[in-house]
């Protein structure tokens, strides 16, 4: 009998992980999603707002897969490929690249925008993020996606915001907090994974002042979306590429460096070469407490 043991914060026990691998078994036509979706269910892994968390599972079962501890269904080529990826020339629109220089006045006020899943405007958030983002398009867990245009209507900036790294030995440090709390309380925690000042757009000051702007809203958002809170703020600057001024200027605070090992911590199979800066912004005065007791025990969750 397999021990117990933990992933992704969660603990999976021996019976569990015998059900997950009985199920994939004797529904051999059942996709990932649905897999998903049923260990949700069986798990009552939700949301505050009682949402299934399948995103964080389908996470789960890749990581169980990646142990060598599942075998999953192939990945369907339906679930691979979405709407916005089979139209490459929507931020090739007339007009849409022009350049645009000017005082950061001439632009405000600046329009935010919370894109509708499958809208235009989400489609463009995308297509941005794909063509001139070099990480490209990820997007992990709980999010919210800003598409920011300037008072003409025109499209400058976009933002995503998602799950925060799984571990951040600095980060951790910075906020104070125990393996336990930092499993209980990460929710709370968001990551600004993708941020993006269009490249034609040449306008100075414009980037600190979109992320200042965003960490303004970014908890109520969230607690509209999700129905709780966001508490701290983090990113991870790749060093080789970037110097991170725009964040400094917007007064986030450099906390230290990664050592290399990607967001899930130190799993050698996931170890990558580049080294990043962690900057970290606080939305609340007494963030270190509340992230210290933010969530209820992890049991309570586990079924």
């Amino acid at each position: 009998m397999e021990a117990d043991f933990i992933c992704q914060g969660r603990k999976v026990s021996a019976a569990q992980l015998d059900w997950l691998r009985r199920t994939v078994a004797t529904q051999p036509g059942w996709s990932r999603k649905r897999l998903a979706r049923e260990l949700c269910q069986r798990w009552q892994w939700r949301t505050a707002r009682g949402r299934l968390k399948d995103f964080a599972a389908r996470s789960l079962l890749v990581k169980l897969e990646a142990r060598g501890l599942l075998s999953l269904p192939p990945l369907r080529q339906n679930y691979q490929t979405r709407s916005w990826e089979l139209a490459p020339t929507l931020s090739e629109a007339p007009g849409v690249c022009a350049p645009r220089q000017a005082a950061l006045v001439q632009l405000q006020p600046l329009r935010w925008l919370l894109p509708r899943p499958g809208s235009p405007e989400e489609g463009r958030l995308h297509d941005y993020l794909r063509r001139h983002h070099y990480l490209g398009l990820r997007i992990v867990g709980e999010n919210l996606k800003y598409l920011v245009q300037a008072n003409d209507g025109t499209d400058v900036a976009c933002l995503l915001f998602g799950a925060a790294a799984w571990k951040a030995a600095a980060r951790d440090r910075f906020i104070g907090w125990t393996c336990a709390q930092r499993v209980q309380g990460l929710g709370q925690v968001a990551g600004n994974t993708r941020f993006l000042i269009l490249p034609w757009v040449r306008v100075a000051g414009l980037a600190s002042h979109v992320l200042g702007r965003a960490v303004r809203r970014l908890s109520e958002d969230w607690q509209h979306k999700y129905g709780h809170p966001i508490l701290l703020v983090e990113t991870f600057v790749e060093r080789a590429r970037f110097a991170g001024t725009c964040y400094r200027a917007a007064n986030w605070r450099h906390v230290g460096q990664t050592q290399g090992r990607g967001r899930q911590g130190p799993d050698p199979r996931l170890r990558t070469s580049s080294i990043k800066d962690i900057l970290v912004y606080p939305l609340q005065g007494d963030f270190r407490q509340r992230l210290q007791t933010a969530a209820q025990p992890l049991a309570s969750e586990v079924r």
